[in-house]
């Protein structure tokens, strides 16, 4: 049961593959892996149901790939393969913590995953299970992002954690312009119209048919992903 304290019971953290590639330019970096865990092992010991979805960008790029001339629909699926060898690293990192995990693919491989089923996923949820959603919609010209709101969805997750390297939702990339204004709250149609990068369009618009609130914040910060799970205001808030 959830911590009365908890503000999300049931959420979908958004992971990018670069998430776990540290300083490196490519792979895995196990310690940083491990620190992800710890994140998520915090929050789940306060009752959090958590189902992660995560990208393969650091892998794989299926976008990058067809513009250098691989069949798009190809390299989506290539992509959507890197994202499982993610998954099985959190997997393996989580379960070092001491947090009971199950890895669901949108893409059946029985030696290594649990194929993706809707109420076998709440099942594992229910029981206190991390599950991680590997292999995006199982289908290409959908992001990962995409899968996130689409499986929010389908979950009945109370919200989806977008966790980025940035403290929230910019009207310009903070990187490059260090007064860009950062956004509390913003709604979902100003996302979409001013083209801001926080989840592709399809993403967002699933999110604001069924009212799903995105959070927006940094990962890169100890303790934030508990800070937004207990309800503190910190990143960007898009409902």
């Amino acid at each position: 049961m959830a911590n009365s304290s908890v503000r999300f019971k049931r959420i979908v953290l958004k992971l990018t593959g670069e998430a776990l590639q540290g300083q490196k330019k490519f792979g895995i970096d196990p310690g940083v892996t491990r620190s992800i865990a710890e994140e998520i092992a915090e929050i789940a010991a306060l009752g959090v149901q958590v189902a992660v979805v995560i990208g393969g960008g650091n892998i794989f790029r299926g976008l990058q790939a067809s513009d250098q001339g691989i069949d798009r629909a190809t390299a989506d699926y290539m992509g959507m393969l890197a994202t499982v060898i993610n998954a099985m690293a959190l997997q393996d990192a989580l379960e070092r913590s001491g947090v009971a995990t199950r890895v669901l693919s949108a893409i059946e491989m029985r030696q290594l995953t649990e194929p993706y089923i809707r109420r076998r996923a709440i099942r594992h949820l229910e029981k206190g299970r991390v599950v991680i959603l590997a292999a995006g919609t199982g289908s290409p010209y959908f992001t990962t992002d995409t899968a996130a709101a689409l499986r929010a969805n389908e979950i009945s997750a109370d919200a989806v954690l977008k966790a980025t390297k940035v403290d929230g939702v910019f009207e310009s990339d903070p990187e490059k312009n260090p007064d860009a204004k950062r956004f509390d709250e913003i709604n979902y149609m100003e996302v979409v119209k001013r083209q801001l990068k926080v989840m592709d369009a399809t993403a967002v618009t699933l999110c604001m048919e069924n009212n799903i609130p995105i959070v927006v914040f940094n990962l890169l910060k100890p303790g934030s992903l508990k800070r937004v799970a207990t309800g503190e205001k910190i990143g960007t808030l898009v409902h």
